[in-house]
């Protein structure tokens, strides 16, 4: 049995400070957080940035080399995965909805790789993803994706190819079939978010029985299903991802420490039902990126 890949996704942009109080929000936080998600055994820091004023989601390019320049002059070996999810939302007006309300934070696809293509990280999330959320919709036409996939493939970037229902699956293999997401793709299969698939095994094998072949692929849950689905991707051959972006809870009613415990406890639930965590390296040779 090879090693198994977990990701920590240390911030995200929807979990608030309030509902945690060590939510990661400064750059030094967010760095901090990723090393704490290393030393547990974490092989990938998933990272969004934050406003360090407002705490809400920024996508400053600024911000996001601050993070990796942090974590870098630590020397560590984690391969960095920038988030470029933001700016694909969209919150119609009430009474106009073709105008957009002021939860909106639709910006052109390339602005929302800027960051990418500027500080070159070793993998980035594409998310393929159009579906509501919450009184909003998250937008990622298939026009968008083939500019942000040639953006991000031609700085040397490896795509993380984030899906939530069935159809986004179909839609990245057109992709790949149209040689813009060459290499061994790499997918993450999003559960648990209301209106994309559900936290089942049923659905977590349906989802996987749709990817081409060479594919490498992880899952997750959101909330109290982070850790069931951790061990069902486990269990199906694939990856796994933790962290406060999905969940923020240790177990029922108790708040999580940290992200460095959410790996704690991936690597023991991984250990008890046989698997080992993957380093860095041995996560670059399964992922076939280049050594650092």
């Amino acid at each position: 049995m090879s090693k198994t890949i977990i990701s920590c996704a240390v911030t995200g942009n929807q979990t608030r400070p309030d509902q945690h109080p060590g939510l990661p929000i400064t750059p030094a936080q967010i760095a901090q957080a990723a090393l704490e998600a290393r030393k547990a055994g974490a092989a990938i820091a998933h990272i969004h940035v934050r406003d360090p004023e407002t705490g809400r989601g920024s996508m400053r390019v600024e911000l996001y080399k601050e993070v990796i320049d942090r974590i870098r002059d630590a020397g560590s070996d984690l391969i960095i995965n920038l988030t470029t999810g933001e700016g694909g939302r969209f919150d119609p007006s009430p009474d106009e909805p073709r105008v957009a309300g002021p939860a909106t934070n639709l910006v052109h696809p390339l602005k929302r790789v800027e960051h990418v293509v500027a500080l070159k990280p070793d993998i980035c999330s594409l998310d393929f993803n159009t579906m509501n959320s919450g009184a909003t919709v998250v937008i990622n036409t298939p026009a968008n994706l083939r500019k942000m996939a040639a953006a991000i493939v031609g700085a040397g970037v490896k795509p993380e190819i984030e899906v939530f229902d069935s159809g986004d699956i179909h839609l990245a293999n057109d992709l790949i079939a149209e040689g813009l997401l060459p290499g061994k793709p790499f997918f993450q299969i999003v559960t648990g978010v209301k209106y994309g698939c559900a936290s089942t095994i049923d659905t977590l094998s349906y989802m996987r029985s749709l990817l081409p072949r060479d594919a490498i692929w992880s899952a997750f849950g959101i909330g109290r299903f982070a850790y069931p689905m951790l061990a069902g991707s486990f269990l199906l051959g694939g990856q796994v991802r933790v962290g406060m972006e999905d969940n923020i809870y240790i177990r029922r009613g108790q708040l999580t420490q940290g992200n460095g415990e959410l790996v704690e406890q991936a690597v023991k639930v991984l250990d008890l039902l046989g698997g080992e965590p993957a380093t860095p390296d041995e996560a670059r040779a399964m992922l076939d990126l280049p050594p650092r």
